[in-house]
């Protein structure tokens, strides 16, 4: 009996792989977007007169804009069109880029920030969606896996970036090299997508009820979250109104949900038991990198005196096991998704429990190792995590999925960044006085030192031993808050650690591809 071969599976075309690496290069440029300007902020906040506390809102427009363009690119892209709705963002993005670079006051700089989150936030999502839509499954993983590089490698880039523009160029080109870029793009999306039309149909009969209350359910939501442990919380009568704003939003969009046709976002896909196991997870995995990369640069130019340069470059070390792997990667992801969902979190985890044992003299070396670890472990979880995101749901509900995907990641960071100020904050208040409270006159070896201190100093202000004894009490005082600062973070990377731990039972949730392409292609 002769056996009949199977049809070779057909590969996308030259068009559907200029039209993914359009995708790819506006997620970039969105993702580098916040974490280039970050480290830039300082010198960004003295040439336009802004307070520390004004300039925050530089970070904070572009996060709250994006966060709920996120959502929103689905609903737009049947609106506009997918090619239509690339080349407006990427042109608004290129424009709002320049505005930020001309920008000389605090005004004109957030309005800039904003409407480069609103319009880099389409950029990100979209680009998933091309990979969903433009590739066939068999070649799914390898898109996938340029997708999460570009998502994973974006906010570790930025800094070294940024750093170094601002170190020897100057804060502007943090915003202008957006411009060469947004140009590209635009090439590439003329050559690789075709023309849409315009349905004004989807734009009258949209869910507007749902799209209000997401705006100002998420947006509301972003500003507590990132402006909450500046303010003290709910002591702030303009945190509190935002609060409830935030829930009067998101009470509209249950509404929505049950009254609309076709929701603006589609939470009933979280049903769907492995899919809500990967927005749970990535949530959780978008909490560790956006803390990662808070908590490592404010220790080391706290303890360590690092520049944003030198801090740039050891967060940039994550990044590096991201381009050994690129070969193995598509490889592993046609196979089962678990085991390298559960290897990175564990990878993960371990990295942040190592880094428990830092010290006063601890400095970017101590970070080489763990970073290392750390960004094996981040790229095993985000890639199969993107598969999986697409891979539980339909080919209509992809673009649906991704922007709701997207959302989660970026929730995860922002909710990351809030709770870990927060724990930092009380835990060093209370590691303060846990030190003060060991530090007693009863305490022999703190009597000596401080006699030694004393007199070292009296020495120094010509035998003005009161002037010496306060000077030594102001170098105890600060070694104290030091240490209290020190043995936070330390708390911090092992909150961390526990947390990545706690997602390995949603891992088993998860659900292997099943299409037989792709297992045609895996054996």
């Amino acid at each position: 009996m002769t056996q009949v071969a199977n049809p070779p599976l057909e590969n996308a075309s030259v068009q559907d792989w200029v039209a993914v690496f359009a995708g790819a290069l506006g997620a970039l440029i969105a993702t580098l977007d916040i974490s280039i300007v970050n480290s830039a902020l300082p010198q960004i906040q003295g040439e336009i007169g802004a307070s520390g506390t004004e300039g925050t809102w530089i970070s904070t427009g572009y996060l709250v804009s994006e966060v709920v363009m996120i959502p929103l690119a689905a609903w737009l892209t049947r609106v506009l069109g997918l090619r239509n709705l690339l080349l407006m963002c990427a042109v608004m993005f290129t424009l709002f880029s320049i505005q930020c670079g001309f920008s000389h006051n605090l005004t004109a700089m957030i309005i800039g920030r904003v409407g480069q989150g609103f319009f880099g936030g389409a950029l990100i999502p979209t680009a998933q969606t091309l990979v969903r839509t433009r590739l066939p499954p068999h070649q799914l993983p390898l898109g996938m896996t340029m997708f999460g590089l570009i998502v994973l490698l974006g906010p570790l880039v930025g800094p070294v970036i940024g750093g170094w523009l601002t170190e020897n160029v100057s804060w502007q080109w943090c915003f202008f090299l957006n411009v060469p870029v947004a140009a590209g793009l635009v090439t590439l999306l003329l050559l690789g997508l075709p023309k849409e039309k315009v349905n004004i149909g989807n734009f009258v009969n949209a869910d507007w009820l749902g799209i209000v209350g997401m705006t100002t359910g998420l947006s509301c939501l972003t500003v507590v979250l990132e402006e909450g442990q500046r303010d003290r919380w709910f002591e702030s009568d303009l945190l509190r109104w935002l609060s409830l704003a935030s829930v009067v939003g998101f009470v509209l969009l249950a509404i929505a949900q049950v009254t609309s046709k076709r929701p603006v976002i589609k939470l009933r896909l979280m049903l769907n038991g492995s899919y809500a196991a990967v927005i749970f997870i990535v949530m959780v995995v978008g909490m560790g990198v956006y803390s990662i990369l808070y908590v490592i640069p404010q220790f080391l130019s706290g303890v360590a005196d690092y520049n944003a340069e030198q801090s740039g470059r050891i967060l940039f070390l994550s990044g590096i096991p991201a381009f050994f792997m690129m070969p193995i990667l598509p490889r592993m992801l046609r196979l089962d998704i678990r085991a390298p969902v559960l290897i990175g979190l564990c990878c993960f985890a371990a990295s942040c429990f190592m880094d428990t044992n830092l010290t006063a003299q601890s400095s970017g070396g101590a970070f080489v190792v763990t970073q290392l670890l750390r960004g094996a472990g981040q790229i095993l979880s985000f890639m199969p995590l993107n598969q999986a995101s697409v891979g539980a749901v339909s080919r209509e509900d992809a673009a649906d999925a991704s922007g709701l995907y997207n959302m989660a990641r970026n929730l995860g960071g922002s909710l990351g960044l809030a709770l870990i100020g927060v724990f930092i904050d009380r835990q060093s208040d209370a590691h303060v006085q846990s030190i003060d409270q060991s530090v007693t006159a009863n305490s022999p070896l703190a009597q000596a030192q401080m006699a030694s201190q004393t007199a070292a100093m009296g020495a120094q202000n010509g035998g003005d031993m009161a002037m010496g004894h306060l000077q030594a009490m102001a170098q105890l005082n600060q070694t104290a808050q030091i240490q209290a600062l020190i043995i936070s973070y330390t708390d911090c990377f092992y909150v961390l650690g526990v947390a990545l731990l706690a997602m390995i039972p949603l891992v088993f949730l998860l659900r292997p591809p099943r299409d037989p392409a792709v297992a045609a292609e895996a054996h």
